[in-house]
């Protein structure tokens, strides 16, 4: 059975930093795009950071410099080092698992074949 798990949320104040860690299981994904999502309440899943099998990344406009995704395929795990935290960054974080190996549509959900339950990033003023 394959799974994602997300690790690492919790509250900090604006400015500080937060580091979650996806961890998969019951099959290797160091062939496949990996990504982070957010939701926040009464918003749509909003794409984050993607990062291909050889380490290519893509992110979003609003944590570019900010985010730093990486991956490790000898552990199967896909972290997101997030600094310079701001409120607005308040939401639910998942992890996928896409259908490709490259960061090309990265950013479409649609194309994610596998999701953890995620894991809450509360970003206090």
């Amino acid at each position: 059975q394959v799974q994602l798990v997300e690790s690492g949320g919790g509250l900090v104040q604006a400015g500080g930093s937060l580091r979650l860690s996806c961890a998969a299981s019951g099959r290797t994904f160091s062939s496949n795009t990996m990504g982070w999502f957010r939701q926040a309440p009464g918003k749509e899943r909003e794409f984050v950071a993607g990062i291909s099998w050889s380490g290519g990344t893509y992110y979003a406009a609003s944590v570019k410099g900010r985010f730093t995704i990486s991956r490790d395929n000898a552990r199967n795990t896909v972290d997101l080092q997030m600094n310079s935290l701001k409120p607005e960054d308040t939401a639910v974080y998942s992890c996928g698992a896409s259908r490709s190996y490259s960061t090309r549509s990265c950013s479409s959900p649609n194309t994610y074949a596998y999701w953890g339950q995620g894991t809450q990033v509360t970003v206090s003023s």
